[in-house]
């Protein structure tokens, strides 16, 4: 069996992050070799069980049960295919010291056995509770697995402490509470333990950038009248996995008129002579997301169209500038605009526009920066923290818009920027 993840091998150093920041963070190649020291992912595995007991320690809980699929994934390094998202079918048991228990999709837990060496055989099971409600808690299963679980718990004495969840289905929250569970909010707690990345973290996350630097380069190319935004979608798609993508999340392409409001989809609307477009690609690569927006224009642009860039590069320059250690989230959204200021009638309404959220697993983790929540609730900015800082600017035409994105890693005295396709000019797809 490795070492990697059973509770007596866990040690001290294993929360050691192994960050070297003295040159360029690399975007390593993506195949092991014996001539570079890439990935290391038994030191990733430990590095993420070791965070999530601290995270455990430093809260109220002796539990953590877990059907979030990212957090699932963190403190257990298993993943099966993505259809299995939001289907609330798996969940993972973190108790007292023991090691973790993965109840997963009927054969998936016999193939964690045979090939997840990381986990204790009898700790990977079949199981599955409502799958969304398609299973009714009549059926009993929910009570089986509440009974099943709170045993566990009871036998690494933990049971009168709260059990912390992330989220589950209703009936399932209701069975827990049956079997005698103190449910309390997990999601804090594990949000805790994700938010400071280390070295292997980071450089799957800059490998995640450095495919997208090629997606944009590859619709710098191809923008042009009598392609369609779904057609970039498209051939976005067949480009990311053909480098590797496990998970084309979403792909946002908005052009001409629709630029403003910002709809937060794509259409098969043509491109036309002179639009200006944005796109946002969201993918993952080994689990790790980017959120990374980049604007064209197609073959021209006005002076409004340029003035709109302008300033959205201004402002993303700006929150760039301010990240380091120690600063407040509220320091960096209050170098954007108001909501008022860009058009729109409060801040909730402009949420997401001027913005910034941290990346790992999940699209979003912390911190979150946005003039609506970190004015009042500031975070603090801490070395080894993953996050993408957007900005968005409406043009005077009244339909076209810009939108930049930036992926940042917070190094010990500022941010290396790890999102590359060039950005400070507004590009010229095709130029007449």
């Amino acid at each position: 069996m490795s070492r990697a993840l059973t509770p007596n091998i866990l040690q001290p150093q294993d929360l050691e992050p192994h960050w070297n920041w003295e040159s360029r963070l690399p975007a390593w190649g993506h195949t092991s070799v014996d001539f570079e020291r890439r990935v290391d992912h038994d030191r990733l595995r430990r590095y993420r069980l070791s965070r999530t007991r601290e995270a455990l320690k430093a809260s109220d809980c002796g539990t953590l049960l877990l059907f979030d699929v990212n957090n699932i994934r963190y403190v257990s390094a298993t993943k099966i295919g993505e259809w299995e998202r939001d289907k609330m079918c798996r969940f993972c048991l973190l108790t007292g010291d023991d090691a973790p228990y993965v109840w997963d999709f009927g054969s998936a837990a016999v193939h964690h056995k045979k090939y997840a060496d990381w986990l204790i055989p009898d700790h990977c099971r079949a199981g599955v509770v409502g799958m969304r409600g398609t299973i009714p808690p009549s059926f009993g299963l929910m009570k089986r697995y509440a009974e099943e679980i709170a045993g566990l718990i009871r036998d690494a004495g933990m049971i009168d402490m709260p059990v912390g969840v992330d989220y589950a289905e209703t009936a399932m929250f209701h069975a827990l509470k049956e079997a005698g569970l103190n449910v309390v909010d997990g999601q804090q707690v594990m949000l805790s333990a994700r938010e400071i990345k280390n070295w292997d973290e980071i450089q799957l996350l800059t490998q995640a950038a450095s495919m997208v630097d090629g997606v944009y380069h590859m619709i710098y190319e191809e923008l042009k009248p009598g392609i369609r935004e779904n057609d970039i979608v498209a051939m976005s798609n067949k480009l990311l996995y053909e480098m590797g993508s496990d998970d084309v999340e979403a792909i946002n392409a908005i052009s001409g008129e629709r630029c403003n409001p910002h709809p937060h989809n794509f259409t098969d609307r043509l491109f036309r002579p002179g639009d200006q477009a944005f796109f946002d690609i969201l993918q993952s690569y080994q689990g790790y997301r980017t959120c990374y927006y980049r604007t064209f224009n197609i073959g021209m642009s006005t002076p409004c169209q340029v003035d709109a860039y302008t300033k959205a590069r201004e402002w993303i320059d700006a929150s760039i500038a301010l990240i380091k250690p120690g600063v407040s989230t509220d320091v960096v959204a209050k170098a954007w605009p108001k909501a008022e200021e860009f058009g729109f009638p409060d801040e909730l309404s402009a949420f997401g526009l001027q913005f910034g959220h941290g990346l790992g697993l999940a699209l979003h983790e912390r911190p979150i920066i946005s003039r609506a929540v970190s004015l009042e609730n500031p975070m603090e900015i801490k070395t080894g923290m993953v996050f993408a800082l957007e900005t968005y600017c409406p043009a005077t035409d009244g339909y076209s818009a810009a939108r930049i994105e930036e992926e940042v890693v917070v190094t010990d005295k500022g941010c290396e920027v790890i999102s590359l396709f060039p950005a400070q000019e507004l590009p010229i797809a095709n130029r007449y």
